[in-house]
């Protein structure tokens, strides 16, 4: 276990010092995890942020659920500014929530956002100034990931399922899920999903060639959120209703 506290972590990302950021969506907040295990606020009031991902020149972009849109942190500043706005409006009834997971494409040097509210998945660029469909038809997406393969892969939350896209907007499913909620690839190539469905709530691997998922950890879990996976390996949970952040090793 990384931390335990009386916040709620949700998606998590590093900063470009390798420190684990954490977004807590109940508070509003992006906090900061210390080397001697203490946290630090590091922003505040925020209309309930979910995702983030820090851009090659150290920008922190973080989607904003309640508002359905994507602000920027400058190095060094604490007031966001507004990168893009989705279209729809976020509703707080289940299924219907706004802007949740991001992900950043390093080939394209994009921004893959997900909008739940629209069933939408789009590619932003990192400036804000260029918006482009990538697949349309989806329930409720809320997770994205760029795979080793440089194919983006989504977490269909409401639709029970983790998707590949192909060109022209196709899609095949590579995994189900009773409520997908983020994913990631560890160093292996395989393909790693959080649960949050209540009689779930795990952490599961999808082999990269193929087969059987296995379950990473459950023990603990009420509703495991973020998923991040390090340079050096090492898989972060996050876990907002059990309020901790669990590190997963690797066997070897």
């Amino acid at each position: 276990m990384v931390r335990r506290g009386t916040d709620h972590p949700d998606d998590l990302a590093l900063d470009a010092a390798g420190a684990l950021l954490y977004s807590d969506y109940t508070s509003g907040t992006i906090t900061r995890l210390n080397p001697d295990g203490s946290a630090t606020v590091l922003h505040r009031g925020l209309p309930g942020p979910e995702g983030m991902v820090l851009l090659p020149d150290g920008t922190l972009v973080v989607a904003e659920q309640d508002a359905n849109r994507l602000v920027e942190f400058k190095p060094g500043r604490s007031t966001p500014i507004v990168l893009a706005a989705l279209p729809g409006t976020s509703v707080k009834a289940t299924c219907h929530q706004g802007v949740d997971g991001i992900a950043w494409d390093p080939a394209t040097t994009s921004l893959v956002v997900p909008d739940p509210v629209t069933g939408t998945v789009y590619r932003i660029s990192a400036d804000g100034t260029s918006r482009s469909v990538l697949a349309r038809g989806f329930v409720r997406p809320v997770g994205a990931a760029v795979g080793p393969d440089g194919r983006v892969y989504v977490a269909d939350e409401c639709g029970g399922g983790v998707w590949r896209l192909g060109p022209g907007g196709s899609r095949v499913r590579v995994a189900e899920a009773v409520m997908p909620d983020d994913l990631a690839f560890d160093a292996a190539g395989n393909l790693l999903v959080t649960d949050v469905r209540h009689t779930r709530h795990d952490v599961r691997g999808w082999p990269r060639g193929g087969g059987a998922p296995t379950v990473l950890a459950r023990s603990g879990l009420f509703e495991p959120q973020g998923l991040l996976v390090s340079p050096s390996g090492t898989i972060f949970v996050a876990d907002d209703q059990a309020r901790l952040v669990l590190r997963l090793t690797p066997r070897r």
